[in-house]
């Protein structure tokens, strides 16, 4: 069964040297410094770079519609062999999407309900970015199966850094 691994960029390097991701994923500001500790051959790497914001803003770069097929794109190459690890700042709203869309990806339509379940028990703090949803239940024609999941799960509880957690990949 494949893995997908969620944590806070200062989880990263610790978790890569440990569980040896095939495929990891960046997102993270357009000014951040990056440094993941991913050697060459070590594994692909997306590096998605918007801020977290669910609605434009002045001076911000809102996760757009490029960015989740480039996301979709790289599911596409990841057979689950090995796990996928997804990070961003903090841990709580845009790795939490993402790792959202890729196990409703892998489990098919009509899981995007327990899979949102699920994350909530994994992760009570995360409040998935909703902006990424949207986009993703668009390009995924989920009939806003996601956005209301998610939703359903509502926001998590307040936290100034996630945990590392994981969901199934199938």
């Amino acid at each position: 069964m494949s893995r997908i691994i969620v944590c806070p960029l200062h989880d990263v390097s610790g978790l890569v040297q440990i569980n040896r991701p095939s495929h990891v994923v960046s997102l993270m500001s357009p000014t951040a410094d990056l440094d993941i500790g991913l050697a060459d051959g070590q594994g692909e790497h997306l590096d998605l770079r918007f801020n977290d914001i669910n609605q434009p803003q002045d001076g911000l770069l809102a996760p757009s519609e490029n960015h989740i097929r480039a996301y979709l794109d790289f599911l596409d190459r990841w057979d689950g062999s090995a796990p996928l690890l997804i990070h961003c700042w903090a841990g709580v709203s845009r790795s939490p999407a993402a790792a959202y869309i890729a196990a409703v990806v892998r489990h098919g339509i009509g899981s995007e309900h327990d899979i949102a379940l699920t994350l909530r028990a994994k992760a009570p703090y995360a409040t998935p970015n909703r902006r990424m949803i949207e986009i993703a239940d668009n390009l995924l024609q989920r009939q806003s199966a996601m956005i209301v999941a998610v939703d359903a799960i509502g926001r998590g509880s307040d936290t100034a850094w996630g945990s590392s957690f994981s969901l199934s990949g199938r």
